[in-house]
């Protein structure tokens, strides 16, 4: 049951169900005991009283009942279903609601594929052991209870046989009875099989390319031969205590022979006694299945609680985080401060009390050894992480004065990756400036060197991306993507390895479109091309957190210092020869 009160928040209103679930569920546990009581009857009439007489009624009731039974478990499974169903839905809905609002950093931590993977494994499994606890806690419970009670009415030597029996069952049950313990390690044993097959699966591209390590098939193999031993222990430490206790009820009957002849002993009726014997052989079966409902009632009691868990977890991950904003709708200005800024990834420090300004409507690259810094300090600057000591500005005031929606026009980025939607190429490019005309769109694609791209396609702009016979470059997505950040024209622009997987021909390209995107705006481009910084206004080197050098290229080639270093590295690369 507190699994049913902690599920509550998320099923407002099936108060009504439950109750309907609860009810059914007794009264099918009392309807099958009245069978019970029905069958004794019909059993003592055969095998003690001989009198054959109503034995057709005692039949037509069976078959009443049993009905009744069918129909009213029936009611109970849909009801506990329904209930299951909507809290699976639900589930679901805050999952997708939180996530909606979730801070770019989340992302970072939690790949799309195990995100979906928490939500929707952990959904089901929540859906599965809702809609199965109730109905197997009544069958643990309700049952053996109310045959006891049936037992003792007929005699009550058969109700002590039957709690003895109950009592013998539990204690050899209960060497069986570790599924917590096991359920929380077998889980995370099968997440990490989870985990390393979509890794494994992922950089097969890259180890057939650049024949790469077989880390992930190691992790992958390694994963799998985990997940097989806690299995394989749990059952093999499981094999006797199981044995043993089905052997005891399925032989804890022979004790009536022995009893028998004592009994008969004693002076008591044989065909009554072999009556009563019959019945308990009989019920011994709804014993033993309680006891089976017992190990559910557990491992469902324990999935329910331990998937809910893991996804309000996520949930609250999703919100940690997240930018406070303010009240200020426009930057005056396109300048940028870095006020003795501090960031750690978890237990990695970037940034200790960096301090950094950048002067409005210029040019600046960022270059230096990867894990540096230059990526995150981009992404503090748009607002995806929250730096742990000082502020970063835009227009003299901090991120958290703004509102979302100012500091969303403010900054626009282009990565290297560009990521575009299954839907047309000018929804695509919209999404920039949600309330833009039409002319406005396709001049944005204009500007971005689309027209060749449009051009392929019979549908041009109305194109959908992703659909049947529809296939575009890492280029050109990445131009569709300009053509949306030019349509946005936001006054800073962060362009992270942006042009770093287009081919020659789309190079070219994707540098026209740059020209008009980078014109009268704040840009920060972070690249390894060195070639393509030349022309920037300043270049700033970023090692281990720190600015080392900044200044024109020609400047810093003059200094010889750390930038003078790379290009001369970069060249040096340039020449290398593949050697057959």
């Amino acid at each position: 049951m507190d699994v049913y009160k902690k599920i509550k928040t998320y099923v407002p209103g099936m108060g009504a169900v439950l109750f309907l679930a609860f009810f059914c569920i007794i009264g099918s546990s009392v309807i099958l005991i009245a069978e019970y009581r029905i069958l004794y009857t019909f059993i003592e009439k055969i095998l003690a009283s001989q009198n054959l007489e109503d034995l057709s009624m005692l039949v037509a009731i069976l078959v009443l009942c049993a009905l009744a039974y069918t129909v009213v478990t029936f009611l109970a499974a849909m009801a506990t279903h329904l209930i299951a169903f909507r809290l699976e839905a639900n589930l679901k809905k805050a999952g997708m609601d939180a996530l909606l609002e979730a801070p770019f950093a989340f992302f970072d931590k939690y790949p799309s594929g195990k995100i979906r993977k928490i939500l929707d494994d952990n959904t089901a499994l929540t859906h599965s052991s809702v809609a199965h606890l109730l109905p197997d806690l009544a069958a643990a419970l309700f049952i053996p209870l109310f045959g006891l009670i049936l037992a003792a009415r007929i005699d009550w030597r058969l109700c002590v046989f039957m709690i003895v029996t109950i009592v013998l069952g539990a204690m050899i049950g209960k060497s069986m009875m570790g599924e917590s313990a096991f359920m929380a390690e077998y889980m995370k044993a099968q997440e990490e099989m989870g985990a390393h097959a979509v890794e494994y699966v992922r950089n097969m591209g890259v180890v057939k390319i650049f024949n790469a390590n077989v880390k992930s098939l190691k992790n992958f193999y390694d994963s799998i031969s985990n997940y097989a031993d806690k299995v394989l222990r749990y059952s093999l430490s499981c094999r006797v205590p199981y044995v043993s206790f089905q052997t005891f009820f399925n032989s804890v009957f022979l004790l009536l022979i022995p009893l028998g002849f004592y009994f008969i002993a004693q002076g008591e009726d044989p065909k009554l006694y072999l009556s009563k014997a019959v019945f308990y052989v009989l019920f011994c079966g709804i014993i033993f299945v309680a006891f089976m409902k017992i190990m559910y009632v557990g491992m469902h009691s324990y999935l329910a609680s331990s998937s809910m868990e893991k996804i309000e977890a996520l949930i609250r991950e999703m919100q940690s985080g997240k930018m406070p904003h303010g009240d200020i709708v426009r930057a005056e200005n396109a300048d940028i401060d870095f006020h003795h800024v501090s960031f750690a990834y978890e237990d990695k420090k970037i940034f200790d009390d960096l301090s950094l300004h950048l002067d409005g409507e210029k040019i600046y690259a960022l270059v230096g050894s990867s894990g540096g810094g230059k990526s995150t300090l981009a992404k503090l600057l748009a607002g995806f992480y929250l730096p742990q000591k000082g502020e970063v500005r835009i227009g003299g005031h901090a991120l958290t004065d703004y509102t979302e929606e100012a500091l969303t026009n403010a900054v626009a980025m282009v990565f290297q990756n560009a990521k575009l939607f299954k839907t047309s190429i000018y929804e695509n490019v919209q999404i920039g400036k949600p309330e833009a005309a039409h002319d406005e769109v396709m001049a944005a694609l204009k500007m971005a060197c689309c027209e060749d791209i449009l051009g392929k396609f019979p549908d041009r702009e109305k194109t959908v991306i992703g659909s049947k016979g529809v296939h575009l470059s890492g280029g050109e997505k990445q131009r569709i993507a300009i053509a949306r950040a030019i349509l946005k024209n936001a006054p800073i622009i962060i362009l992270d390895e942006a042009s770093a997987a287009a081919d020659p021909e789309n190079e070219y390209e994707i540098q026209k479109a740059f020209s008009h995107l980078m014109k009268g705006k704040t840009v920060i481009m972070i690249a390894h091309r060195l070639t393509s910084i030349r022309q920037a206004d300043e270049i700033l080197v970023v090692e281990e957190g720190k600015i080392l050098e900044r200044g024109s290229h020609r400047s810093l080639m003059e200094k010889k210092g750390r930038y003078a270093d790379l290009q001369h590295l970069y060249a040096q690369a340039n020449d290398w020869k593949v050697v057959a």
